[in-house]
């Protein structure tokens, strides 16, 4: 269970790119509040994958010669699965979707899409790159595997920069750690960012 006193830092009303861009550099980030304000949190511990971590199981590294993937293919696309208001706990609301959207178009939002040998979206992931840090915001599958194929996709772009990464999750969940994410407690983690965050693009 989430403790809210000690991981929730803020409120606003608004909520725009230059306000997320500053967030994430210190180590905030925001979360829609059934659309009526924003929570701003700062886990403890943090979720974070290593890049050595990344467990592919042999169903996976199938799955994986089975779809296609792009980096920035359809951005849009990706943030209107992950926002679909019929998914279960769905956080992210109009106005995050407009400042993902900004955050795309200034070259710090990135998505990756996965498609089946139609064409069709059908998985991906999108998040944000400051430097050598990338948040991992939200991923969505309508075809089993889509979305940890799309994660394999990002691991091994982000380990082709060969500059140290922070690939952070957020929270820690039971599919998360599933895949390799480990709890870094919050002193260790903002040191780490700070490390990074000033860093060439790794995207």
């Amino acid at each position: 269970m989430v403790s809210e006193r000690r991981e929730l830092v803020g409120f606003s009303r608004t909520i725009d790119a230059e306000a997320m861009l500053a967030g994430y550099r210190k180590g905030i980030f925001a979360m829609s509040y059934w659309g009526v304000l924003y929570k701003w949190w700062s886990p403890d511990p943090r979720g974070v994958l290593p890049l050595d971590n990344l467990r592919v199981t042999r169903s996976l590294r199938k799955s994986v010669g089975r779809f296609t993937t792009a980096i920035d293919g359809d951005f849009d696309a990706v943030v209107q699965e992950c926002a679909d208001p019929g998914r279960f706990g769905g956080w992210i609301d109009a106005g995050l979707a407009r400042g993902y959207r900004q955050l795309h178009e200034m070259g710090y939002a990135h998505s990756v899409e996965t498609r089946d040998d139609a064409g069709n979206l059908v998985g991906g992931l999108f998040g944000i790159n400051i430097g050598g840090f990338f948040s991992g915001e939200s991923m969505f599958h309508s075809s089993r595997d889509a979305s940890k194929v799309a994660l394999v996709t990002l691991v091994e772009r982000l380990r082709g920069t060969g500059q140290p990464i922070l690939l952070d999750t957020q929270w820690r969940t039971e599919h998360l750690t599933s895949l390799g994410v480990i709890d870094m407690d919050r002193a260790a983690y903002l040191e780490r960012l700070a490390s990074v965050i000033d860093a060439p693009q790794a995207l």
